[in-house]
């Protein structure tokens, strides 16, 4: 993704959803995107494949050395499901609540490969299902949807995204309205993915517990545009985005070891009328003047390679607080 920009003509004004997002994921890698609602975590992929109904995109999105957003809507149906696999937020809406949730995963496959049989396809579901820990999937894969647990439904819908073996995985919060015992069972599975058979993850979620488990490089996003990328250690550990930091700082786990819960205040920004200088300025506990009237770029910090910041802040700046950072993800996680 290279200068992604997406906006939305409405009658109060032009939305300016995603503005100049650019990042890269590497094969066998897990990238997470980090951000509160709205962030624009969710359109920056979506629009790439043309799913932003209404949208008006600008930049690149180079996959495999083509350029999506220079395809006919054909080739990017083409890509999609059988080079790049996704997993949307909600599973039930994405399988037909009138058929069998084997005959969906089958058909899912035999539109990108017609040279299948339907007992082929049939046998290549059940493999599909027990690698992703469905029990007994010989039995389920004639069960409809709302048979299956919200969980079930999850690992269905990655087993129908990774059916033709894609390169790259995007999961869009693919833990959301699921228990912790249950959340587990999903990384699990997007983690044996990536070991075994060497898929490349987008991750997007809000949840850093989550992040703190799977990603090895995380984009924080904020009103449309990236504050903040680097490994997850330079995350966790050395994060130098103010932004970045409130987000570690209000994870409610961490609410015991501060003794209060620290919320970021304020709202984000509106994106029809984005204000001119750092967007997170307003809700900024270090703003200095020029953060209101000029818009710091992603520039390079500390001494890591692909750690960059959006901030005015001096480059070898480093939280005070990382350890409760740290230890409030792990507890996030483990529930």
């Amino acid at each position: 993704m290279d200068n992604l920009w997406v906006r939305f003509h409405t009658p109060d004004g032009v939305v300016q959803a995603v503005r100049g997002v650019s990042f890269a994921v590497e094969p066998g890698e897990t990238l997470g995107i980090v951000g509160e609602s709205g962030s624009g975590k969710t359109l920056a992929t979506q629009a790439a494949f043309g799913l932003a109904a209404g949208a008006r995109v600008e930049g690149r999105a180079v996959f495999d050395r083509r350029d999506l957003l220079e395809m006919t809507v054909r080739d990017r149906r083409e890509i999609l499901g059988s080079q790049v696999g996704m997993v949307f937020q909600n599973p039930l809406s994405s399988l037909h609540p009138m058929y069998r949730v084997g005959w969906q995963l089958s058909e899912a496959i035999r539109i990108h490969d017609r040279s299948m049989s339907r007992r082929a396809a049939h046998a290549r579901v059940v493999e599909l299902l027990s690698l992703v820990g469905i029990p007994q999937p010989e039995r389920r894969i004639d069960d409809f949807p709302h048979q299956f647990s919200g969980g079930m439904r999850q690992r269905a819908m990655i087993a129908m995204a990774i059916a033709l073996g894609p390169a790259l995985l995007i999961a869009d919060e693919p833990t959301t309205a699921v228990d912790v015992t249950i959340q587990a069972q999903i990384l699990q599975v997007l983690k044996q993915l990536k070991e075994e058979l060497g898929i490349a993850i987008v991750m997007i979620t809000h949840d850093l517990g989550v992040i703190a488990q799977l990603a090895d490089r995380v984009v924080v996003l904020y009103a449309g545009k990236v504050m903040e990328q680097g490994s997850v250690r330079d995350l966790f550990y050395e994060h130098h985005h103010p932004y970045t930091e409130g987000l570690l700082r209000s994870l409610p786990a961490a609410e015991t070891e501060r003794g209060q819960l620290v919320p970021i205040e304020g709202q984000p920004p509106s994106p029809i009328d984005p204000p001119p200088g750092c967007p997170f300025a307003p809700r900024c506990r270090y703003r200095m003047d020029r953060c209101v009237v000029e818009q710091p770029r992603l520039e390079p910090v500390g001494g890591h390679r692909g750690h960059d910041s959006a901030c005015f802040l001096p480059k070898d700046r480093r939280p005070s607080d990382d350890r409760i950072a740290v230890e409030a993800a792990k507890g996030d996680d483990s529930g």
